[in-house]
């Protein structure tokens, strides 16, 4: 068993003040794997003080100098992917293969950020004012479980190409996963107070982090209503804030589309990172002719999905994240049955020889109707459901029928159709024909799927302040 009892203030790991022990459990197995001792409000306020000490001096430092610096980071969190991936493995349940891509993945964030700063115009003429881009300031982060190595590290890297300094508080359940890459940014050797890390719950550094007077910007990415509940805490601060939230995704499929390639790949949509992520194409929206030949490609798609411990490579889908979890999710396959909705495969309980861990049976309903509890909810679980329409445009409507708006999927063999009916989806983002990669382009969601944009320059710019500088062009008139 391992045990985290140190947090990372002013380039120093640290003993916390908060004495809170937080036991850390492997969803596989269903074991106690570890213990990590949480930060309270002092270590919090301790961090922000050595972030703002920070600033000013970092803030003055040219693209040169934090390009370097994000060069360091890459190669100092990809010397330790293997390590990063197995902890995600064992922390998370997270796939083998699709933890060791994560973890190359994370490191390669800095080199992207760092592409972007380089291409990036900080100062410009607007007119006959010049505007310059500055930092925004102490930045507050906030990640969850479900990816949190990946999330902290795009969040501080463009929190440093931009010049901010920041205090992160990542989800208690990725102690381990933390605790490599706190070690890797360590041994990037930024100037002390750039970067400090504070294990501990939301309702506490998280609330600190909220509400203190020195933080300027908040960044957080996790559920619709703790969102909320930052924004509002946030507020007589002023805090700028970029939430990315909760989805409800649509997945479109036309009916023109290659059936017997669109709906495995939208059952990978929903199923991916355990089903456990925001993006997730959740609701399946078909033509009604065709249902019965949906429901039969579905199920058999479903049924190939190998559950099962994820140190094996064969396995695609492994546990999700805590017992917590696994109730959540039984109970709203519980719901959808009691609605009425269709059960095609999957259900209620574990799969047979699973059940020590958190393991959910990979779950496909039809005959969802949008008013269901499960067509309207982010269940957070590997469980689709399946919607039909008549029309195009009834399948639009049907789509935008939630009050989220993160991502969106269409198929079509007609590419100007599919992407006529990607133009009027209310998302963030819309995939057409795939699930496709883009870091560079914009993240974010629309509605109750948050406020702002990630990724490239639209990220960047979230944490700069244009400042206008009026009157230098009179004086050489």
């Amino acid at each position: 068993m391992y045990l985290i009892d140190q947090i990372y203030i002013n380039g120093q790991f640290v003993t916390p003040h908060g004495a809170e022990m937080f036991d850390l459990v492997n969803p596989t197995t269903g074991q106690l794997a570890g213990q990590v001792r949480l930060g309270d409000a002092e270590d919090t306020r301790r961090a922000i003080a050595a972030a703002r000490a920070a600033f000013p001096a970092f803030a003055r430092t040219g693209k040169a100098e934090r390009g370097a610096m994000l060069q360091r980071l890459h190669d100092a969190v990809l010397a330790r992917a293997d390590e990063a991936a197995a902890a995600l493995v064992e922390e998370y349940g997270g796939p083998l293969n699709t933890s060791m891509a994560r973890s190359r993945y994370t490191a390669n964030m800095f080199l992207d950020v760092k592409k972007v700063m380089d291409d990036h115009a900080f100062e410009k003429t607007v007119n006959t004012a010049r505007v310059k881009l500055e930092p925004v300031g102490v930045v507050g982060i906030i990640t969850p479980w479900n990816s949190s190595a990946w999330f902290v590290a795009n969040k501080v890297a463009t929190a440093i190409a931009a010049g901010c300094t920041v205090v992160v508080k990542p989800s208690e359940l990725s102690a381990r996963q933390n605790q490599i890459l706190t070690e890797a940014f360590h041994a990037a050797a930024l100037p002390p107070g750039v970067v400090n890390i504070v294990n501990g719950r939301g309702d506490v550094v998280g609330a600190e982090l909220s509400t203190h007077p020195d933080i300027t910007k908040i960044s957080f990415t996790g559920s619709t209503p703790v969102g909320k509940q930052i924004a509002r805490l946030g507020v007589d601060t002023m805090k700028r804030v970029t939430l990315e939230l909760g989805g409800k995704s649509a997945n479109v499929i036309l009916d023109d589309a290659d059936f017997a390639r669109a709906i495995p790949t939208a059952v990978a949509a929903c199923y991916m990172n355990n089903g456990q992520a925001c993006i997730a194409g959740t609701r399946l929206l078909v033509p009604a002719h065709r249902l019965d030949e949906v429901k039969a490609l579905a199920k058999t798609a479903a049924e190939a999905v190998v559950v099962g411990d994820p140190q094996q490579a064969a396995v695609s889908l492994g546990p999700v994240v805590t017992h917590k979890q696994y109730e959540r999710v039984q109970r709203y396959i519980a719901i959808g049955i009691e609605e009425g909705a269709e059960l095609v495969t999957g259900g209620l309980g574990k799969p047979q020889g699973l059940e020590a861990g958190y393991f959910i049976k990979p779950t496909v309903f039809a005959g969802v109707t949008p008013a269901m509890t499960i067509a309207r909810e982010e269940i957070f679980g590997p469980v689709l459901s399946i919607m039909s329409y008549e029309t195009e445009e009834e399948a639009i409507a049907i789509a935008n029928d939630t009050p989220y708006g993160l991502q969106a999927y269409v198929s079509s063999t007609d590419l100007a159709r599919a992407s006529r009916v990607a133009d009027q989806l209310v998302a963030g983002r819309v995939h057409i024909n795939g699930i496709h990669d883009d870091l560079i382009a914009p993240f974010g969601g629309f509605k109750q799927s948050g406020i702002g944009r990630e990724f490239g320059p639209y990220g960047l710019e979230a944490y700069l302040e244009p400042k206008a500088i009026l009157g230098e062009a009179a004086q050489y008139r």
